[in-house]
């Protein structure tokens, strides 16, 4: 009897899924819970975003004439680049070029003016600018001195100075007619060794002259030109025809330019 009754309970469940599962209805659509805004739902890689098309694909132009020619514009303006001139960069500024180095010379001594313009025409090319100049005639040296002392207290009071500053090479001259003494501080064959005598007593606190010696009231002609730094002061003493070449101060040719 409990095997009989348990078979008919197991054959009325069977009845009863087999009627719920013909007679069941088809379940409803799932519905998706609203997002917060800002947040995007999850996607296939392959699949797009929702309301945007995928991207088309960029066909290569086709070539047309010369390969190295460059592309005409349709009459339409297609192709035209059209650049803002807000986006176009300034152009920079240029500096001013900085004037060339220079140095100066006296090319010469020569026998007269026109011998002297002979040589600056020879030369023109080759300097930056030219003066031809009429110097006494110093063939017998350059003199330094201390000049116009007012009595003889007061050249003797300087000669102690200059001993004291380690000049002791020098001598008193004979007082002029309003009783002035000038000291001479020695004699130099070339203007470049009393020049540096000169800038020596300066630079110890005495103030001095350099005056040419020669014969009174005869000129030497001399050619000053300014070269470039890098030039070659012997190549353009010979071209100059002159014997002898020192450096001057540029202030001799007056002012660049000029």
């Amino acid at each position: 009897m409990p095997t009989r009754a348990l078979i008919v309970l197991l054959v009325i469940l069977n009845l009863g899924v087999a009627l719920w599962w013909a007679t069941r209805a088809d379940p409803p659509p799932p519905v998706d819970a609203p997002l917060p805004a800002g947040v995007e739902p999850l996607r296939l890689l392959g699949e797009a975003a929702p309301g945007v098309a995928p991207p088309a694909a960029t066909a290569a132009p086709a070539p047309t004439g010369d390969a190295d020619a460059p592309d005409d514009a349709g009459a339409d303006g297609a192709g035209d680049v059209v650049v803002a001139a807000a986006d176009v960069a300034p152009a920079a500024p240029q500096a001013p070029e900085a004037p060339a180095p220079e140095r100066c010379l006296r090319l010469g001594p020569f026998g007269d003016a026109d011998a002297a313009r002979a040589a600056a025409d020879a030369v023109r090319a080759s300097v930056l600018r030219l003066a031809v100049r009429g110097l006494p005639d110093t063939s017998r040296g350059w003199d330094v001195r201390m000049a116009g002392l007012a009595d003889r207290a007061a050249a003797d009071a300087m000669a102690a100075r200059l001993v004291a500053a380690g000049f002791s090479d020098h001598y008193l001259l004979s007082p002029d007619a309003d009783g002035r003494i000038d000291i001479a501080l020695g004699r130099f064959s070339n203007e470049d060794g009393a020049q540096r005598q000169r800038n020596a007593l300066r630079e110890a606190g005495f103030e001095a002259v350099v005056l040419p010696l020669g014969d009174e009231g005869k000129l030497q002609h001399w050619l000053h030109v300014a070269i470039e730094a890098q030039a070659d002061p012997g190549a353009l003493r010979r071209a100059a025809g002159a014997t002898r070449s020192a450096r001057v101060d540029c202030a001799t040719l007056g002012p660049a330019g000029g």
